[in-house]
């Protein structure tokens, strides 16, 4: 009964197809199709289509519902509602709602919601919601939402809120919300904020927050907060990290002993106020019955007393590895905080001396209680460039 009934509708679409070609060329209405010229309209039709159902269908423009089980060109633009198994090709603009399991392309503008299980393509702008399983692409600007399971590109101005599972490249200035796995690019300005788990780069002037491990921009107005943050002409603002530098940071490197790490090698990345330093130290001063070792960061801000001496002062923390020393009843690891004045004096162009003076106490990481503490006195030499 159920072959009966599906050869009965085949014939029928057959004989559709059959007697549609003696009909105008404008004609439009429903569109019934199996595949290409088999369906109950021309596929060089000048008209519209309100209804198309098959299983691979091909028209001239769809103004109303489209439903198809493989596939479906459109020559014109779309407007109203789109659902395929695999794919939707337009030759225009889509404006409505649009959904494929493999990918949606549209050579105009997109204006509503593209919905796709791998790509979805918009060759001119996008005002609405995207959301692919992998990429989504446009052409021009974006703006609305913008959601893809790898990558977002956009290549002109936009806006709203992108995320990304991997990255998302704006070819252009961005204004709201990018979010990303790993990376944001923008092309032009940004006013909002990046967040990525690896990077945010800005070719323009960031104003707002990048929030990464790395972040970089040619200006800034507004906050860099990661590991690592550069900008290359201008801050108004303030970075937040590790190392923060510009194209006038100086890199030196700094030998000095003292009473808490008797021995220390650190990297200073200083700005014209503000430095930070990144270091290490061995014979930690209460454990070193046999070896222990400590990793610091610290920044501070620096101050001219005159042309050659200098005054400084740092807030750092403090990593304390003790290695064989537990097995003599001493924790494994411990942390420390501390603070230092330094006054530094500048023999020359590429050499120094300095001392500081300062306080810290070294705590234990599981429990709520202090080590040690005490007085820290330490004095050394800086190398390379002021």
């Amino acid at each position: 009964m159920k072959h009966r009934i599906l050869s009965t509708l085949l014939s029928l679409l057959l004989v559709g197809a059959g007697t549609v070609f003696s009909q105008d060329r404008k004609s439009g209405g429903v569109n019934l199709s199996i595949w290409k010229n088999i369906a109950t309209q021309r596929t060089d039709t000048t008209g519209s289509t309100c209804l198309n159902i098959g299983i691979f269908s091909m028209q001239n423009r769809l103004n109303g519902i489209g439903i198809n089980l493989m596939g479906a060109t459109t020559h014109q633009e779309v407007k109203g509602i789109q659902l395929a198994g695999i794919y939707n090709v337009n030759g225009s603009s889509m404006n409505g709602i649009q959904m494929a399991g493999i990918t949606n392309v549209n050579g105009g503008e997109t204006n509503g919601l593209s919905f796709s299980g791998l790509v979805n393509i918009t060759g001119g702008s996008s005002r609405g919601m995207l959301f692919s399983g992998l990429t989504n692409i446009v052409g021009g600007e974006a703006k609305g939402v913008v959601m893809g399971g790898l990558m977002n590109i956009t290549t002109g101005n936009s806006s709203g809120l992108h995320m990304a599972g991997l990255a998302h490249i704006a070819g252009d200035s961005f204004s709201g919300l990018q979010f990303s796995g790993l990376l944001n690019i923008t092309g032009g300005d940004l006013n909002g904020l990046q967040l990525s788990g690896i990077g945010n780069i800005t070719a323009g002037t960031a104003r707002g927050v990048q929030l990464a491990p790395f972040n970089v921009a040619v200006r800034g107005k507004g906050l860099q907060i990661g590991l690592v943050n550069y900008y290359r002409e201008k801050l108004d603002g303030f970075q937040l990290g590790l190392v923060n530098a510009n194209p006038d940071t100086r890199v030196q490197l700094m030998l000095f002993g003292g009473n808490t790490t008797r021995a220390n090698i650190a990297a200073r990345f200083k700005n014209r106020l503000f430095y930070t330093i990144l270091g290490t130290g061995a014979w930690q001063q209460g454990v070193d019955e046999k070896f222990s070792t400590a990793f610091f960061y610290r920044a501070g801000l620096e101050l001219p007393l005159n042309k050659r001496f200098f005054i400084s002062g740092d807030l750092g923390y403090q990593h304390i590895e003790t290695f064989k020393n537990k097995d003599l009843g001493l924790p494994a690891r411990l942390y420390a905080l501390q603070a230092r004045a330094n006054l530094e004096y500048r023999l020359t162009e590429t050499f120094g001396l300095f001392v500081s003076g300062g306080y810290g106490t070294s705590r234990h990481y599981n429990r709520d209680a202090t080590f040690d503490k005490g007085i820290i006195v330490e004095g050394g030499i800086v190398l390379f460039k002021y």
